[in-house]
């Protein structure tokens, strides 16, 4: 590998919506450095299943208006 091309990689600390904390390596900040997360797993609706809402802006109802005689 050349010298000086690559990124430093690093400890730093990461810190989670509920408190808790890890330690990972990262190429983020600096030696040491604790990162708080706005959005974790913890609290997303993509890992929690919240939050998610079907809008039916009438798209459904009129494809079964247009195919209604084709299938029940």
């Amino acid at each position: 590998m050349k010298d000086e091309i690559h990124p430093d990689y690093h400890w730093i600390t990461v810190v989670m919506n509920d408190g808790t904390t890890y330690k990972t390596r990262s190429t983020w900040g600096a030696e040491g450095d604790t990162l708080t997360l706005d959005i974790d797993p913890t609290t997303h609706p993509a890992w929690t299943g919240g939050g998610q809402q079907l809008l039916n802006r009438g798209r459904v109802s009129k494809f079964r208006d247009k195919f209604k005689g084709f299938v029940k």
